[in-house]
């Protein structure tokens, strides 16, 4: 009987245990996380994580010069961000809370970074900064081995350092790397094996030139879907030749170089190319559909949409008043 009994008690235990998990799933409002870095009180850049309408926000960092551009490592262990450290910018890598958090690569400018599918290695772009000049023609790719700390330059086929290689981001199954680049003269969407070998361009503007503004027109940011079919990125004249980089006072002209940024999304054997909608920083929801984002004079800060099933919907991970340095959906 004694036997009888507690058999029964551990049986009536997972019962409980059950009921309470599922209670928990049902109870469950469905919303997908984010780790978003917008500038706190004393504006400086911090990261937090959320749920996608901007709910549950919870500071994970505490720096005193600014993070930035957080990506989530694959398995939703590790997460990667940008620290200004010094007059650099370090690799900095920690828990997914935050915590425990240490330098991967300190020294010169480090930007982009992103998880191989292994959730141990990253790439990310170095580079060697000249004045007035985007950064991303003067960058080569890197690669990190997050256990060991070892770091080397990503590409190993000699003819492909001889141009300005940025903005990495691996295939979903570590095959192929997109990445931008002004092999072909203009910055511009490519896709190659992982070596830097058998490179295509992928997404070929209408135009190259802006006449009216008398600009290029630029492609940068590529990200890649979930399923690896699909790259969405950004296009339009660069924000180098706005007024707060020029130096000289010009809205109007301001205006019609925001009016050009575009994101588009274009197969990934290069077909199928259209544009999606006007803004920038395209990422992909882990369901597969494409977010942007874009200035919003009414917030005072960036207006974030994402596409679904029914439309387009925003999602509020940005307060109201506040700058921001990119987003990391959590796989």
């Amino acid at each position: 009987m004694k036997i009888l009994n507690a058999v029964l008690a551990v049986i009536a235990f997972l019962a409980l245990t059950v009921f309470q998990k599922v209670g928990e799933v049902l109870a469950g409002d469905g919303l997908r996380e984010v780790i978003v870095s917008h500038t706190d009180e004393k504006d400086i850049l911090q990261l937090y994580r959320m749920k996608e309408d901007g709910t549950g926000s919870h500071q994970l960092t505490h720096s005193k010069s600014g993070c930035r551009m957080p990506s989530c490592s694959p398995d939703r262990k590790k997460l990667v961000y940008v620290e200004q450290i010094g007059h650099g910018l370090a690799l900095r890598v920690s828990d997914l809370n935050g915590e425990n958090a240490q330098t991967l690569v300190k020294e010169g400018m480090n930007l982009m970074p992103s998880w191989m599918p292994d959730s141990e290695h990253l790439v990310w772009m170095k580079v060697k900064p000249k004045p007035k000049q985007d950064p991303a023609r003067n960058a080569q790719i890197h690669l990190a081995n997050v256990k060991t700390g070892q770091t080397r330059r990503f590409f190993t086929d000699e003819e492909q350092l001889k141009f300005s290689n940025a903005m990495p981001v691996v295939s979903p199954k570590g095959g192929r790397i997109a990445f931008v680049s002004n092999r072909s003269g203009n910055m511009r969407i490519w896709v190659s094996d992982l070596n830097g070998s058998n490179a295509k361009l992928i997404s070929r503007p209408e135009a190259e030139y802006h006449k009216k503004i008398k600009a290029p027109i630029e492609q940068k940011v590529p990200t890649w879907s979930p399923n690896g079919k699909w790259i969405a990125h950004w296009e339009g004249v660069e924000m180098i030749h706005m007024s707060k980089f020029t130096g000289v006072l010009n809205p109007q002209r301001d205006r019609m170089i925001s009016s050009t940024f575009h994101v588009w999304v274009v197969g990934s054997d290069g077909k199928n190319r259209r544009k999606f909608g006007r803004g920038d920083d395209p990422t992909w929801s882990p369901d597969g559909y494409v977010t942007r984002a874009f200035p919003d004079p009414k917030r005072g800060g960036p207006k974030i949409m994402v596409d679904t099933e029914s439309g387009e919907k925003e999602l509020p991970i940005v307060p109201h008043k506040k700058n921001w340095g990119r987003f990391t959906w959590l796989p």
